[in-house]
């Protein structure tokens, strides 16, 4: 990986939305620097690091001020209310890599960005999907989350008409040819991330999908359970957008 620095554009951005992530932060950037720094198949690509916190309360957002004093590959961004579709999208909008790679911080998966930049750059891919569903993926978190996953990506197919086996995580694509994709999208917080993977298909980009393996390092930031009334709101304003919005 070569550092990313000043006005130097960065080839690739990783965009990691953070909330309250003080007690895995700092390890979590000192593998993915790590792993980044050694991969022979990243070599040579310019990448920039772009955390977007969003309404930390804890020590987040000291410990990246203090990581990108020492990489200045790193840029942080700061949004005022826990919120990670806005957060997402922000960083998004903010990218400077012509390839913008969606990550989690408890995941920084560098063998998935290995594997979706070639998708990227060497098959013509607009998008990549790091699907947890796929027959070769492994998904070793509790079974609660993956039967929520099932439901989610079920409800998605009948109310959107999507047809891939999941939208929410990691994924990777050309952001000149997504930006205008974003700007469509109407929904935040949980179902963003899916609203954008659901329009990038029906607009006609070419979207992928590949295997991922997936080990939980911490609980959800936010209870799972909690969620699900917002889920589900969030889920008729896409349906509404998509079945209805486009049409008129």
């Amino acid at each position: 990986m070569q550092h990313t620095a000043g006005d130097a554009e960065p080839d690739v951005t990783i965009v990691i939305p953070v909330y309250n992530e003080e007690g895995i932060l700092s390890a979590a950037l000192a593998d993915l620097f790590d792993r980044l720094d050694r991969s022979p198949r990243l070599g040579g690509l310019r990448f920039e690091v772009l955390l977007s916190a969003n309404g930390c309360v804890d020590r987040t957002v000291e410990i990246a001020r203090e990581w990108g004093e020492r990489r200045p590959e790193l840029r942080l961004i700061e949004g005022p209310e826990p919120n990670y579709g806005r957060a997402l999208r922000a960083g998004i909008e903010q990218a400077r890599g012509r390839y913008v790679i969606c990550e989690e911080i408890d995941l920084c998966d560098v063998d998935f960005h290995e594997r979706a930049l070639h998708r990227l750059r060497e098959e013509r891919y607009d998008m990549v999907i790091g699907s947890k569903r796929l027959e070769r993926s492994l998904d070793r978190r509790p079974a609660y989350r993956r039967a929520a996953t099932r439901a989610v990506n079920t409800l998605l197919w009948v109310a959107t008409g999507y047809r891939g086996t999941d939208t929410h995580g990691l994924k990777a694509f050309v952001r000149e040819r997504v930006l205008p994709v974003v700007s469509t999208c109407r929904v935040d917080r949980d179902m963003f991330a899916s609203e954008l993977v659901i329009r990038a298909q029906r607009s006609g980009l070419r979207v992928v999908e590949i295997p991922v393996e997936v080990i939980e390092k911490r609980a959800p930031s936010v209870h799972l359970f909690r969620r699900v009334p917002r889920v589900l709101r969030q889920l008729g304003t896409l349906a509404w957008s998509i079945r209805v919005g486009e049409r008129s």
